[in-house]
C-alpha cells in the first residue's frame, strides 16, 4: 500500500471523497451512472452519497429529460479543493523510520 492510500485511509472515506473530486474535475455537469463507474461505487451507493451531499447543500441536481446531471454549490467546489489539497500533503509526508530495538 502506498503512503497516499494509507494517509486516505486513516483520516477519509475513499468513496465520498472520489465522488466529490469525480464532481469537481470535470468542465460539464455528469450523471450518477458515470459517477458510480468513476469512483468505483454501486449505483445506489452513489445516490445515497449524492443525497447526503445534497442535504448538506454540497451539490445540486438538475434534471433533463430523463437524466439527472450533478453539479457542485459553491460551498462543494469549495470543499472538494480543500480536499485536493489535503491528499496533495498526504503524497508529501515520508513515513518514518522504525527506531532500533
Amino acid at each position: 500500500m502506498t503512503m497516499k492510500t494509507d494517509m486516505e485511509d486513516l483520516f477519509l472515506r475513499k468513496k465520498p471523497v472520489r465522488l466529490l473530486l469525480s464532481i469537481k474535475v470535470s468542465s460539464t455537469p455528469k450523471y450518477v451512472s458515470i459517477l458510480a463507474k468513476e469512483t468505483d461505487c454501486t449505483y445506489s451507493h452513489t445516490v445515497k452519497l449524492l443525497e447526503m451531499f445534497k442535504n448538506l447543500g454540497i451539490v445540486d441536481f438538475e434534471k433533463t429529460g430523463r437524466i439527472k446531471y450533478v453539479r457542485l454549490t459553491q460551498d462543494g467546489t469549495e470543499i472538494a479543493t480543500d480536499f485536493e489539497s489535503v491528499l496533495r500533503k498526504f503524497t508529501k509526508l515520508k513515513p518514518k523510520k522504525a527506531a532500533a530495538k
